[in-house]
């Protein structure tokens, strides 16, 4: 009677596991057909019902680090100094780090290789390493720094990087980030540099930056943690006060209203290209006048350069962001020396990385920041800042009737629509189009 029950339970518990399993594939399916953004919170909230429901099935638990435990073990190991570059996976640790940290402990780079070398000096003047954090996509900016001054070979500077693992093999991501999320782990090897997936609960945890821990002080270089989606609970800062009139949206939306049909637009990674190809189809305007970067944050401005020498007859307007600008700030330079009449750069300045968590650039500080008064003394002719409708309209008019290269600054809030989509055009599509419309002489 005794092994009726006990097969009866097991049973039971079978049926559970596979209810569980195929509401998650449920799940996943419906997610591909909306192509919208998740709620965090509540996919978390649905994991722990189903972790309750597993019960002693430890292998089938899903479970997520808190920011603040992970926080406090850095602490603990010696590692008390931040910087880097905000990703989307280490959002809500970074959020949490920008919170509580003191100012003297963290700071937010404006690219992946300006924080090794941060890291680089921070370890020179205290014997002790510092955390860097970015995304995988970054890797590339850092490899000269790590290879040309960290890694034992050279200085043998230690330091902690935390990589969000974007496009990670298995999981869907854009185009870009599956192909950066493939090389990874190559990269990081072919670099010579020890790396771990960070576990997702606080023991692993723990052990992790133990382990990495104790190579920093024996081999004295740089060790990496990856970390894949949702490994962390949500922590948000708290939104910055409304300063301005418009929304990035609304700005993006008065600037295509004053373009015109020969127009070319480039326009920088992130939520910008998002909504930029959604108000096409609003308008019901297709796609080819624009060039979206899907990545290669900060290189948008030089871009539009090469297509403004090529296309003297045509306005080419870069629509940029300030996390963007500040990323790759030498093209600056660059445009201004070229001095090309029909090129137009337009910074859309939010004050923040708002693509993945709203963490604050420099350009936020707009009294210690101005971005204008650095076109000019980069060699822009014109360079005047916007904030109501009226003023942009007046910006584009304004760019247009005067040779360039101009810069129009427009200064918005944070934040953007919950139920923004993605465009629905590969990356090579958005290509062949634009190419077509670039070759149409009129």
């Amino acid at each position: 009677m005794g092994s009726v029950n006990i097969n009866r339970n097991f049973l039971q518990t079978l049926r559970r596991i596979s209810s569980v399993l195929g509401r998650q594939s449920r799940n996943v399916s419906s997610t591909s057909i909306d192509n919208q953004e998740i709620d965090p919170e509540k996919q978390i909230e649905e994991q722990q019902k189903r972790n309750e429901e597993v019960g002693q099935f430890t292998e089938l638990v899903r479970d997520f680090l808190d920011p603040k435990d992970f926080y406090d073990s850095l602490r603990v190991h010696g590692i008390d100094f931040y910087c880097g570059v905000p990703d989307s996976l280490l959002k809500d640790f970074c959020a949490y780090v920008t919170d509580v940290a003191k100012p003297d402990d963290h700071v937010i780079t404006t690219n992946e290789g300006s924080a090794v070398a941060l890291a680089s000096g921070y370890h020179m003047a205290t014997h002790k390493p510092a955390l860097v954090y970015l995304q995988n996509s970054g890797l590339g900016n850092i490899v000269n720094p790590l290879m040309s001054l960290a890694v034992p070979a050279v200085y043998s500077i230690p330091m902690l990087l935390l990589v969000g693992w974007r496009g990670e093999p298995g999981k869907r991501d854009e185009p870009q980030h599956l192909h950066q999320g493939q090389a990874t782990p190559g990269l990081l090897a072919s670099c010579g540099i020890p790396f771990q997936v960070l576990p997702d609960y606080q023991e692993g945890a723990e052990q992790a930056i133990y382990t990495a821990k104790k190579y920093m002080q024996t081999s004295k270089g740089p060790y990496c943690l990856l970390v894949k989606r949702q490994t962390f609970l949500p922590y948000k800062i708290p939104p910055p006060d409304s300063r301005f009139v418009l929304t990035r949206e609304e700005s993006l939306k008065c600037i295509v209203d004053n373009l015109h049909d020969k127009d070319v637009v480039v326009a920088t990674t992130g939520m910008l290209s998002r909504e930029l190809f959604e108000y096409r189809v609003s308008k019901c305007q297709g796609h080819e006048k624009d060039f979206l970067c899907v990545g290669s944050m900060g290189h948008a401005s030089a871009i539009a350069l090469g297509i403004a020498k090529k296309k003297r007859n045509r306005q080419v307007f870069c629509l940029d962001g300030d996390g963007a600008l500040l990323m790759q700030m030498g093209n600056m330079a660059t445009i201004g020396h070229q001095n090309l009449p029909n090129y137009k750069h337009i910074v859309i300045n939010n004050g923040a990385h708002d693509s993945v968590g709203a963490q604050p650039t420099d350009a936020q500080d707009l009294e210690k920041f101005n971005i204008t008064e650095l076109a000019k003394a980069c060699g822009y002719k014109m360079a005047i800042q916007a904030a109501t409708p009226e003023e942009i309209a007046a910006g584009v008019m304004a760019m247009r009737e005067n040779e360039g290269p101009s810069m129009l600054e427009i200064l918005c809030n944070v934040g953007s629509r919950k139920n923004l989509g993605r465009p629905t055009r590969t990356p090579t599509e958005n290509k062949a189009d634009f190419m077509h419309f670039l070759a149409i002489e009129r």
